[in-house]
């Protein structure tokens, strides 16, 4: 497969942060790709380099030597304003704990995308398509405490796919919901990517939640360990 035809291409990625006069090396020489239409899960125990890899995929943090490529472009030469622009427009993203707008509508929350890419021409309605795409469309007034936790999250997926990404990036999706709560939000990113080919990179230590993936990446001391295909 060429690179033009991965979602994401990662190189020989490493991280080494400097804390004091300790080194601590995060990633060391990471190297994957996420085709278009994949589900990928990332698993590892605490201290593998999950997150530090996460903020590299979401554009949030730049490596010390390595390179990733985002839909064919490498991302360590894109200027602050393009790295904005991809991050609001190719890379959506769910967190554990939701990150909603307190006093704002589930509708309000899912426009926020929109509002940073300048758009304003049916902006409403395209918030609402996405509601309706996560079975929230009787819910649209409601703010995030007049819905369960499982609802927050519908909205959260909405809100990272209102832009049509190239990818979703999902952080412990499940983290901070119960077992029905939990098993509702992992069909749901399952039916989207059966449905519209969303490309999810999931990052969890929950082997139940990796069990949607097609491929798992297990990281252990800033490496890959290993490599595990489901499907």
């Amino acid at each position: 497969m060429t690179l033009q035809d991965d979602v994401i291409q990662v190189e020989n990625l490493t991280k080494v942060y400097q804390m004091g006069e300790i080194e601590v090396h995060a990633l060391r020489g990471v190297s994957f790709s996420v085709h278009q239409g994949e589900v990928l899960a990332i698993m590892g125990p605490s201290g593998s380099g999950k997150s530090t890899l996460m903020n590299m995929i979401g554009c949030l943090d730049v490596p010390t030597s390595g390179n990733y490529f985002l839909e064919g472009e490498l991302v360590s030469e894109l200027d602050e304003d393009r790295l904005a622009l991809v991050r609001n427009q190719k890379i959506g993203f769910v967190f554990q704990k939701f990150n909603l707008l307190p006093r704002a509508t589930a509708l309000a929350n899912v426009e926020l995308p929109l509002r940073y890419a300048g758009i304003t021409n049916d902006r409403s309605e395209l918030a609402k398509k996405a509601l309706e795409a996560v079975g929230l469309g009787d819910r649209l007034t409601h703010q995030p405490n007049e819905l369960s936790g499982g609802q927050q999250q519908r909205v959260a997926i909405a809100r990272a796919l209102v832009n049509n990404p190239a990818i979703i990036l999902a952080d412990e999706p499940t983290g901070n919901l119960d077992s029905t709560s939990g098993s509702e939000i992992k069909k749901l990113l399952l039916d989207l990517n059966h449905s519209d080919g969303t490309t999810l990179v999931i990052v969890t230590h929950d082997p139940e939640v990796a069990q949607i993936a097609q491929r798992v990446i297990h990281l252990r001391d800033g490496q890959v360990e290993r490599e595990e295909v489901l499907a």
